[in-house]
């Protein structure tokens, strides 16, 4: 091949590499255009999200993923939906389960799983869905029912679901005398606190009005815990590392947030309104 031929050749692939290095580089709209059309699904026009054995209102309704009842639920399927998706199919895992590194066979799981840097080493997570705040649930004559610090929770015995950023607040904040009671899911929580086995457990705020609402309501939120750090713990949807379909996800949650769609499914299923306080640090 002539050199001219060949430079003119060589000037003509860079200048296209070039074009496709600024469209992946804007990152949203370019990104999106070129990963999500199609959709890239585990099963092809099928969105299949996972979520817990069992789970639990506020978040879900009547262990039933598929009725659309409860804030995650409701919120798959508005996501579904600006993602022109029109089948949703659920699968149940553990929650410690889905956050061990490796394939996951389902696109996204959904379950309160809190985005913190530690788990971000093995999978990945979509933006935030929901900003965090944590809570105590205890019984009006337990020794911590008026507790207004942080510092008054220290002699308590608190208990909390395995995995969770709940029990994380209980050993690296409160870091009470007394190790904290570790259990397999907040169905354990709550039977252990009915027993006399811990005098309170920390859960989140939506959780914790649900249960003194509705599942215990012999109990009360003794205070919001105060945030720890600059920034809310967020909730996101958990993905197999490098999942292409996260930016999808994102673009979609971002116009849920938008046109107000997010808002109102939290107003609706996690809002419960009330003065609690919040303890002091």
């Amino acid at each position: 091949m002539p050199k001219r031929v060949l430079l003119a050749l060589m000037v003509a692939l860079a200048l296209v590499a070039a074009a496709c290095g600024d469209d992946d580089s804007t990152g949203g709209g370019g990104e999106q255009a070129a990963s999500c059309d199609p959709l890239p699904l585990k099963n092809d026009n099928v969105l299949t999200v996972a979520t817990g054995e069992p789970v639990f209102p506020p978040w879900m309704m009547d262990d039933d993923p598929t009725n659309g009842q409860g804030f995650e639920s409701a919120l798959v399927y508005a996501l579904a939906d600006k993602l022109g998706v029109d089948d949703v199919t659920w699968v149940r895992t553990g929650f410690d389960e889905a956050i061990a590194p490796g394939a996951k066979d389902y696109d996204f799981n959904i379950q309160q799983y809190s985005i913190t840097a530690e788990r971000d080493e093995v999978v990945d997570f979509s933006d935030g869905y929901y900003d965090v705040e944590q809570a105590i649930v205890a019984f009006a004559d337990s020794p911590v029912a008026e507790a207004r610090s942080v510092a008054d929770l220290k002699d308590a015995k608190l208990g909390a679901a395995i995995g969770t950023t709940s029990l994380d607040y209980i050993e690296s904040v409160i870091e009470p005398n007394t190790e904290p009671a570790v259990f397999d899911d907040n169905a354990a929580v709550k039977a252990a606190m009915e027993a006399g086995q811990i005098d309170g457990f920390v859960v989140d705020l939506p959780t914790a009005y649900f249960i003194t609402a509705v599942e215990i309501p012999e109990a009360t939120i003794v205070g919001v815990l105060p945030r720890v750090g600059d920034s809310p713990e967020q909730l996101g949807m958990l993905f197999e590392e490098g999942s292409p379909l996260v930016p999808c996800v994102n673009a979609a949650l971002a116009e849920l947030k938008a046109d107000g769609t997010l808002e109102a499914i939290e107003n609706e299923w996690l809002n419960q309104g009330g003065s609690i306080p919040t303890l002091s640090r």
